[in-house]
């Protein structure tokens, strides 16, 4: 069987509204952006990490064997979407396979983009996520969304609901040709810790990622 090529790709800004200059900022020892870039190098898996930006100032902040792929300042307004910057990189690095990758999530694990790359690389997924599960008492629309409220069940057997992290998405080139998304009709979904959920987009997840980080005795 061919050898599948696979393609990490990290989207970029160097100046965000919630929380400015958020993945270059220093966490702990290193930069936001370089916590999920080092983990993704110690996968040993990627034919090639890109981190997608418009300023080439990022580049201080990459690790060795992670590259730089200029993409057009258009792709910076806050109208961009997923499917805009991802069609601009796809048309430029070819893949079978791509890993979305968010700087946010610094505490996504090596073990957890591999086991969602394999997922992928086995054939019976099209596409794999992160997911938080949530097994608890959900209202919408002033409505009981997940449980009965006349024969309240525990909640250990509610049936779980599960919320995307921003982690990693893995999925085939097929998938975003097919339905123009980086979720298939067939995903693997990773349950993650309540560490590994975390995703940085104001100063309080910055805050709460510094106070997750390891104690050094």
């Amino acid at each position: 069987m061919d050898k599948k090529k696979i393609v990490a790709i990290m989207p970029i800004k160097l100046k965000n509204e919630r929380l400015p200059g958020k993945n270059t900022k220093m966490l702990g020892d290193k930069p936001l952006i370089q916590y999920e870039l080092d983990n993704l190098l110690a996968t040993g898996m990627l034919d090639s990490i890109n981190v997608y930006c418009s300023n080439e100032e990022v580049c201080q902040y990459l690790p060795q064997g992670v590259n730089f792929v200029k993409r057009s300042e258009t792709l910076d307004l806050p109208t961009s979407n997923f499917s805009q910057i991802f069609e601009a990189f796809s048309k430029e690095v070819d893949a079978d396979i791509y890993v979305y990758a968010h700087a946010t999530a610094p505490f996504i694990t090596k073990e957890t983009m591999v086991e969602c790359m394999n997922a992928v690389l086995s054939g019976k997924y099209d596409s794999a996520f992160c997911a938080s599960k949530i097994q608890d008492y959900l209202w919408q629309d002033g409505e009981p969304l997940n449980f009965d409220a006349t024969n309240v069940p525990r909640s250990q057997d509610l049936k779980p609901i599960y919320r995307e992290t921003s982690g990693v998405y893995v999925y085939t080139k097929e998938v975003f040709e097919k339905y123009h998304r980086r979720i298939g009709k067939n995903p693997y979904i990773k349950e993650v810790s309540f560490k590994e959920a975390v995703d940085i987009n104001n100063p309080e997840d910055f805050d709460l990622a510094i106070a997750m980080l390891p104690v050094e005795l």
